[in-house]
């Protein structure tokens, strides 16, 4: 493992004890190191096909932050298994529901290649559709999750890889930017489909939570045929739906801090589509971090 890379492991893995108490609108220096770089080794390579993998260090912020060891973390939409593989790894029980397939097999192998590294936590995997959690996960949870950690599916437009064709005056492919080819999946859905989707998970995490537990989910807005998507509005208004108050929103970097400059670690995607917004007169940012809500349960009068 770089020293980097380990370095940056070292900083994130902490207990809110050792920490002062966080301001709310905090920035989570998250990307320190590249995304790359932090799953190397502690990922197996299969795991870059993924098109919307969440930030390891953002999920080790959240996972440290807001539970103890031996506390249960729980993801609905587990992905290649970020939130569990990370929260075993910091002696958290986790548990992830994923739709495809082909990722939920991907997240139960992360998850053995976590335990042969020496992760003291134990990790699920459990393929379904996280709209249905109730009928998913045994009812012995409720009231016991410490922490649901997870993050929307946002359009192909804003994921992949690009593929280089020599000779070819500088084309490119695209590559890895698809969830999968069912269209049931919330990554294919609308907008407006989605939001209601996203308002059925959150409203069955809602009684998995214990007293003082916390749901954290991180988006950002994207831009869909060139209009603007509030992904973190989507969440605000479905959490709220779901019974959550919202109670801290904190930029969680995918840029890098050096000297008091940022150093950014913009996509081939991010970079093509804001210079062509741009060229055409309409001025935009290259977006660097993520937004993370943090919710609890609504205490009613």
């Amino acid at each position: 493992m770089r020293e980097p890379t380990r370095r940056h492991l070292a900083s994130t893995a902490h207990h809110p004890a050792d920490q002062p108490d966080r301001l709310q609108q905090s920035v989570w220096l998250t990307g320190q190191v590249c995304s790359r770089d932090q799953r190397r080794h502690r990922y197996p390579h299969a795991s870059l096909a993924h098109p919307g993998k969440m930030l390891p260090s953002i999920a080790r912020y959240a996972i440290a932050t807001y539970t103890a060891p031996g506390d249960l973390v729980v993801d609905p939409m587990a992905g290649i298994g970020t939130t569990t593989v990370e929260a075993v790894h910091l002696g958290r029980d986790a548990i992830g529901v994923e739709y495809e397939r082909r990722w939920a097999r991907l997240a139960a192998a992360n998850l053995e290649h976590a335990a042969a590294q020496g992760a003291t936590g134990h990790g699920q995997i459990i393929r379904g559709d996280a709209r249905r959690l109730a009928e998913l996960l045994p009812y012995q949870l409720r009231g016991g999750v410490g922490l649901v950690l997870t993050s929307p599916p946002y359009g192909n437009s804003t994921h992949g890889h690009v593929r280089e064709y020599g000779g070819r005056d500088g084309r490119v492919a695209k590559v890895n930017h698809r969830y999968g080819d069912d269209q049931r999946n919330l990554a294919h859905a609308s907008h407006d489909q989605l939001a209601a989707g996203f308002n059925r998970i959150l409203t069955g995490c809602v009684p998995l939570l214990r007293p003082g537990g916390h749901v954290v989910v991180t988006a950002r807005p994207y831009r869909r045929q060139g209009v603007l998507v509030d992904i973190p509005g989507m969440v605000i208004t479905a959490a709220a739906e779901a019974g959550l108050r919202l109670v801290d929103r904190c930029p969680a970097l995918i840029a890098a801090v050096r000297d008091g400059r940022v150093v950014p670690r913009a996509s081939f995607f991010q970079l093509r589509n804001v210079r062509s917004a741009l060229a055409q007169g309409d001025p935009q940012w290259l977006a660097q971090h993520e937004t993370v809500l943090v919710f609890q349960i609504h205490k009613r009068r």
